[in-house]
């Protein structure tokens, strides 16, 4: 009798374990593809990818309240640390590196992860070494990503996690997420991984290699993926002050207690198209969102770069007709549906006032905005347009929007939107 019990006990135990799962509490959409290489293997710094309505364009016309962050050459015998805000707690931890097609292969030769406090200085008591299949180093391949062994840390939920990466070899121009949101460090020379604070080098506000941050959860627990342009990515919200609109729908599903058990990833790249070659979002679509651990819903919030890239004629990008996004979205969503993940669409906002707008862009707009509310093809729909514009003036945002270029939110724009999304989407 003893003995059944015990075998009882410890397949109870099993099952238990067996119930927890990688979910991702956190993640930033790297560059995908890199510019061929030269005779000696490496490549040119990454340009930008164009922001969708460049002030130059139009004299005296609506200008950016933030520039866009500069590129980095390379790395060489540094150590870079990077801020990444949390939405889902956690005591086993892994991270995701991931390195550009067409990149040479990066030499990773230390890794720290550890709770930040303030600036580059984290708590010493929360340091841990990061390893690769037990070691310390390891190589990041050109087009692959690096998962590294769990570490045992206690991460609460919205807090600051710093990883710190030592690049021991020249990287050439790192594959990179432009738009950080949170300063990432770069000391002057070696390996300060586990050092409390960086206090030489220089700063930058992109994050580089890191693509993902995980945790063990329970059963229950799942990943929303927020996947489209530089109006997910936050462009235009304040540095360090997670406004970016799904940081303050993150922050509000941890404070309901139904939807306290869901993450957010924020898959949002500055300049990116539905529709292209390469980083488009249906060259991205695998490897940016289905590829994220414990994934269940995901938002879709693209289009308007499709549409002013069409109407000022820039290269390579067709004048786009609503049928065009509609038809991408239809990709999206049954390629989505086909791993179990539902799809939730949302309008695109205004843009009025911006320097590309035309009426046969807001044109196209109005057409993909009532098919997205009333075609009936994603399995919910969050009505940004409704939340930001204007009452008085539907192309335009809401004075309260704070937008500084007319197409993008500000801080206050991007808590609009955040708390525009009805929770009971989530329902299990």
């Amino acid at each position: 009798m003893k003995l059944s019990i015990f075998v009882l006990a410890m397949a109870s135990a099993a099952c238990g374990a067996a119930a927890e799962h990688w979910v991702a509490t956190w993640g930033a959409s790297q560059q995908l593809y890199r510019a061929a290489v030269n005779a000696n293997g490496r490549g040119p710094a990454p340009t930008p990818a164009p922001g969708p309505a460049p002030p130059a364009s139009r004299p005296n016309g609506p200008a950016r309240r933030f520039p866009v962050p500069p590129p980095l050459a390379g790395l060489h015998n540094q150590t870079v640390r990077m801020v990444a805000n949390t939405s889902l707690a956690g005591s086993t931890v892994r991270i995701r590196l991931q390195n550009a097609l067409g990149a040479p292969t990066v030499r990773i030769g230390a890794a720290h992860i550890a709770l930040r406090t303030k600036g580059s200085a984290i708590d010493p008591a929360t340091d841990r070494t990061v390893t690769f299949s037990g070691e310390g180093s390891a190589p990041l391949y050109g087009g692959a990503t690096l998962v590294s062994d769990p570490v045992t840390l206690s991460l609460p939920a919205l807090a600051d996690v710093a990883v710190s990466l030592y690049l021991p070899e020249d990287t050439g121009a790192p594959a990179n997420h432009l738009f950080a949101l949170h300063t990432t460090w770069i000391s002057k020379q070696g390996d300060q991984t586990g050092a409390p604070e960086i206090t030489d080098g220089e700063t930058r506000e992109s994050y580089y290699w890191l693509a993902g941050i995980d945790v063990m959860a329970p059963a229950g627990a799942a990943t929303l993926v927020t996947f489209g342009d530089s109006i997910t990515d936050g462009d235009q919200s304040t540095n360090e002050m997670n406004s970016m609109w799904p940081a303050v729908l993150a922050a509000r599903l941890q404070k309901n207690k139904s939807t306290a058990s869901i993450s957010v990833v924020n898959a949002g790249i500055s300049g990116n198209r539905v529709l292209g070659d390469n980083q488009s979002a249906l060259a991205r679509l695998e490897h940016d969102v289905l590829s994220h651990p414990g994934v269940r819903w995901v938002t879709v919030l693209e289009g308007i770069n499709d549409i002013t890239g069409g109407s000022r004629g820039l290269p390579g990008t067709p004048q786009i007709k609503p049928d065009m996004l509609i038809a991408a979205y239809r990709q999206i969503i049954n390629t989505a549906h086909a791993r179990g993940i539902k799809v939730i669409g949302c309008t695109l906002t205004p843009y009025g006032g911006a320097t590309p707008f035309n009426e046969y862009g807001e044109s196209v707009r109005s057409a993909v905005n009532q098919w997205i509310r009333t075609g009936g093809a994603f399995d919910a729909v969050i009505d940004f347009d409704a939340a930001v514009r204007d009452p008085n003036d539907q192309t335009r945002m809401r004075p309260e929007a704070d937008s500084p270029d007319m197409l993008h939110p500000g801080d206050a724009g991007y808590k609009l939107m955040g708390e525009a999304v009805d929770l009971r989407i989530f329902r299990r």
